[in-house]
């Protein structure tokens, strides 16, 4: 849990949205071609996901897909 806890966080999602965004980046203009255009739509999705504050692997241990829902569910646990 306190995996998701810390994807939750403001560090976090800042993170996800750098990690992301040097995926899209690398992808689209270092790689190029379809290896690089896969790459950015990979790296999409963890920049979008910091964007929008919403951590899409929490459903699988059965906590919320909003962040700030599982900072909240995390903060009553402890």
């Amino acid at each position: 849990m306190k995996f998701f806890g810390m994807l939750a966080s403001g560090p976090g999602r800042v993170v996800r949205i750098a990690g992301g965004f040097v995926m899209m980046f690398v992808g689209a203009l270092i790689l190029g071609g379809k290896e690089g255009n896969i790459a950015a739509i990979i790296g999409a999705v963890p920049f979008l996901a910091g964007i929008f504050d919403v951590c899409l692997f929490a459903p699988l241990a059965g906590l919320p897909i909003g962040g700030g829902q599982i900072r909240t569910r995390l903060a009553s646990r402890s």
